[in-house]
């Protein structure tokens, strides 16, 4: 059963001054993810100094990081709407385990989408199935990638791409429907159980 989205704590804030960046990112500093951060969010900022760029989550303060970037620390789920809603775009980035196998959304990119956010993602398979390339989110293969899907954002798309993203999560991805999902399933299997058995 897939991640979801519950769109009475997930939904649209307004936009908090201390999440005004370009990009920002949130995740735990963990071992299967800081090369990816590296090459996914610490690279691009290195390329674009003129861009502002936000981490939140804890154990970063030791990490060397580009002047254009700053570290916030943890970000309380409180602060997730506005946090997802106030940059130009926020940045999902799997885990080693979870770009390899692909199909594995993370709840992040749920939430940024029911917030509205502007989502860049790294690449994994299977992400067409829950939102659409360049139209619901945006994808890049590598750091370069990110780079220029940031440097040919404006507001205006900015917005757009958030609104088509939360429009399809609400639609398709609830776990209300996820539920009714796994119910009609499960009813399924029961039902083709009592056949076999009166068979």
């Amino acid at each position: 059963i897939y991640n979801a989205l519950d769109p009475e704590t997930h939904r649209p804030a307004p936009a908090d001054p201390r999440f005004e960046c370009d990009l920002a990112f949130l995740g735990n500093r963990l071992p299967d993810r800081e090369a990816r951060v590296a090459a996914f969010f610490l690279a691009p900022a290195a390329r674009l100094p003129d861009r502002r760029f936000l981490i939140g989550g804890a154990g970063w303060e030791g990490r060397a990081m580009p002047r254009n970037t700053r570290w916030i620390g943890h970000v309380g789920t409180a602060g997730h709407n506005a946090f997802n809603a106030t940059p130009l775009a926020v940045l999902n980035i799997a885990r080693d385990s979870m770009a390899a196998t692909g199909f594995s959304p993370a709840t992040r990119v749920f939430e940024a989408a029911g917030a509205g956010g502007c989502l860049i993602t790294d690449a994994w398979e299977g992400i067409e199935l829950f939102l659409k390339p360049d139209e619901e989110v945006l994808v890049a293969r590598d750091g370069a990638e990110v780079a220029a899907h940031l440097q040919a954002l404006d507001r205006d798309r900015s917005q757009a791409i958030g609104a088509a993203a939360r429009a399809r999560i609400l639609a398709e991805h609830t776990y209300a429907r996820r539920g009714a999902q796994v119910d009609a399933l499960l009813r399924e299997a029961a039902a083709a159980k009592r056949e076999r058995t009166a068979a």
